[in-house]
């Protein structure tokens, strides 16, 4: 089930991320610079984009060198702590993550099984490990709903 994205969220997404956002019509673009690692993000979030009769939400990262998409974003978790923020999307046994830091910098988990995220973390190979800590954190909250 796609989120439905509010005011409070972009406001507590821009607290997290410490960085301000604009709208232009429906998209709300959050910019964020970090001049010491020379990188700049910009975060897009289209909360109500129709397609085929449906609702759509989406979630785009541009940098210099890098174009990434979440489709039908599910859920966010934003951490003040880590100072990012997780958009998942989740299709049956599958989650995809975007995550966003303070930084600058963004990370993208595709298609992970659902298995992984409640595994032991010690017995992960440590190309998995990663993938698997991260989503985790989606459990909990779906638990929570």
């Amino acid at each position: 089930m796609r989120y439905r994205f509010t005011e409070a969220d972009f406001t507590r997404i821009a607290r997290v991320l410490g960085a301000s956002y604009e709208r232009e019509g429906e998209r709300v673009r959050f910019h964020l610079t970090n001049a010491a690692e020379g990188r700049k993000l910009v975060l897009e979030i289209c909360p109500e984009l129709s397609a085929e009769g449906r609702r759509h939400s989406l979630i785009s990262v541009f940098t210099p060198n890098t174009f990434l998409q979440l489709q039908d974003c599910t859920g966010y978790v934003a951490s003040q702590e880590l100072g990012e923020v997780l958009f998942f999307g989740r299709t049956g046994e599958r989650t995809s993550g975007l995550v966003v830091e303070r930084e600058a910098g963004c990370s993208l988990y595709a298609h992970v099984p659902q298995y992984l995220l409640s595994a032991d973390f010690t017995r992960l190979p440590p190309e998995l490990l990663m993938a698997a800590v991260v989503l985790s954190l989606t459990e909990a909250l779906e638990d929570s709903e």
